[in-house]
């Protein structure tokens, strides 16, 4: 049988992705950020890097339809789950280094949960976010502590590296508080305060998140890179049924858990 082309693998990544990841990983904080920003009738909101859209969503559900609410991602798979599941959404196609806003369009409320790790020029992102920004509006940015801090991450890190040699964990290589804090301020923003979140994570046993994990660690590796489709795929369930004996360990309930970290950076325009 072929393989699979690149761009049906990103397609079904991003369909794996809402379906297995996105509730029991990214809902949580999701909804705790959108809680924080108080959103208010008639808000308009931007979700950077939104990937499949859920903190577009939460804040949908929040707001009703009672505010405008805009998606930007750079990934066109991704934005076709989002259109998909939500059409109701302004899903737009943009990098976050030149948002694609309309003249002289502005945001109450602006949100980048789990995406300037992986931008390119943070600084340029971070002043993006900035003129998006309504005077007084409000600016919620999470990044992922590192993995050094989080058990179960740093164990599936070294089970990984036995197979495939070093790894930055690019998820969490924007861990450091007082560099976000720096960042967001050298942006032009206000009242700009930086704290740290746990929630307790919860897998169903068959979510597949070892294989999905293994999926994202070979990537960020240097042989991975340089691998076939072939050998990355071998790479990857090698990983996948090495790392069965540390998710066993944070067996729960029937399914897995683990404590997760995260940066809060609440910010004024």
């Amino acid at each position: 049988m072929a393989l699979p082309s690149y761009a049906m693998q990103q397609a079904n990544f991003a369909e794996t992705y809402e379906r297995s990841i996105v509730g029991p990983l990214f809902r949580p904080f999701a909804e705790m950020t959108v809680a924080e920003l108080n959103l208010k009738t008639g808000d308009r909101v931007l979700d950077v890097a939104c990937g499949t859209g859920i903190v577009a969503r939460v804040a949908q559900e929040r707001l009703g339809g009672g505010g405008h609410i805009v998606g930007v991602d750079v990934s066109p798979e991704m934005l076709a789950v989002a259109r998909a599941v939500t059409p109701g959404i302004d899903w737009r196609d943009g990098n976050a280094g030149a948002l694609p806003l309309r003249d002289g369009e502005q945001f109450d409320v602006v949100c980048c949960q789990q995406g300037l790790q992986f931008f390119p020029d943070k600084a340029a992102a971070a002043g993006e976010m900035r003129r998006a920004l309504l005077t007084d509006g409000r600016l919620a940015v999470a990044t992922w502590r590192s993995d050094d801090e989080i058990p179960f991450m740093r164990e599936l890190r070294a089970v990984a590296e036995r197979h495939v040699g070093p790894i930055v964990d690019q998820r969490h290589g924007f861990g450091d508080a007082t560099v976000l804090e720096a960042l967001l301020r050298n942006a032009g923003l206000k009242d700009v305060r930086v704290r740290t979140v746990w929630r307790k994570i919860t897998f169903s046993a068959d979510a597949g998140f070892e294989r999905l994990n293994a999926m994202a660690l070979v990537g960020m590796s240097a042989a991975g890179k340089s691998m076939s489709n072939e050998e990355r795929m071998r790479a990857v369930e090698a990983i996948a049924t090495d790392s069965a004996s540390v998710v066993q360990r944070y067996a729960e309930g029937g399914g897995l858990a683990f404590d997760l970290s995260t940066n809060l950076a609440m910010a004024r325009g």
